[in-house]
């Protein structure tokens, strides 16, 4: 595997490659990271990751500074993945003079649910995902069906701005127990890892009931809030959407079985976890 860290680099290894997979992440890999690069694999070739921290999806309350960094484990995964290029570059290699020009997703599907509890953390996204699109130059990019409402913002930019990448959606990877594997897991301790796949349960019973027939979205949803709540959580959200939109469905999409997603974002302690099902 070649690691490369600046753009220059990264063309030089790519010249001439029309069939390039690519796997953007930030790092502190785990098992959810590598099955995209075995998914990336089926669709391209040859295989190439990123690893950045992107201050720019951060607010300033968050936790940029002490984000798991663990490159040297991270080659090692990537390397007995067969990743053919790792690029790896510094803040000033991607950002060589400040990123003035950002990318905006529209407000009804930027400014709700992560959007509204993360303000300008998806123009943070697309705008570094739209920059690392334009260093690789993939055919294809493989993004986790865990962050939903990333996958589809960035399958809508790609469209939007004719972009010749074909997103790949992944698969959840889950624990044994259910819980949706993610680089902030490690933030969790032993008490709160054992509590944390009531998260995935939580959404377990709101797709249930709706599947059974239940049709209140409202008392639904909060019904699964309060049931965190009273475990200790602190929730900011558990909705349930429609899968081409990710807008609430109305009592007519409902009746017509429209395909829908419950999704969910909670405080466990100090340790913000998200997911979501599809139903």
């Amino acid at each position: 595997m070649k690691i490369v860290t600046t753009v220059e680099e990264l063309r030089d290894q790519l010249s001439g490659q029309l069939r390039t997979a690519f796997v953007p992440t930030m790092g502190n890999l785990h098992e959810g990271h590598l099955s995209l690069m075995r998914l990336a694999r089926k669709h391209g070739d040859p295989v190439v990751a990123s690893i950045f921290v992107n201050r720019l999806q951060f607010g300033p309350n968050e936790d940029f500074e002490k984000y798991p960094r663990t490159f040297n484990a991270d080659v090692e995964k990537l390397e007995k993945e067969g990743v053919y290029v790792l690029f790896a570059p510094t803040e000033k290699d991607l950002y060589p003079e400040p990123q003035e020009f950002r990318v905006r997703p529209p407000d009804g599907l930027g400014n709700t649910l992560e959007g509204e509890f993360r303000p300008g953390f998806f123009s943070g996204v697309t705008t570094v995902v739209l920059k690392l699109f334009s260093c690789v130059q993939p055919r294809v990019a493989v993004f986790g069906k865990k962050d939903y409402q990333q996958l589809m913002i960035v399958r809508n930019m790609c469209r939007q701005f004719a972009l010749p990448t074909s997103i790949i959606a992944a698969e959840t990877w889950r624990a044994d127990d259910g819980l949706a594997l993610s680089s902030r897991n490690m933030y969790l301790s032993p008490e709160e890892r054992a509590e944390a796949p009531q998260l995935y349960q939580a959404l377990n019973f709101v797709a249930e009931e709706v599947r059974q027939g239940h049709k209140d979205v409202f008392s639904l949803e909060h019904k699964a809030m309060d049931t965190l709540t009273q475990r200790g959580w602190k929730p900011d959200y558990i909705s349930i959407r429609k899968q081409i939109d990710l807008q609430p469905p109305t009592a007519g999409d409902m009746a017509e079985g429209a395909p829908l997603v419950v999704l969910a974002a909670a405080k466990l302690g100090t340790t913000r976890l998200i997911d979501n099902l599809e139903i």
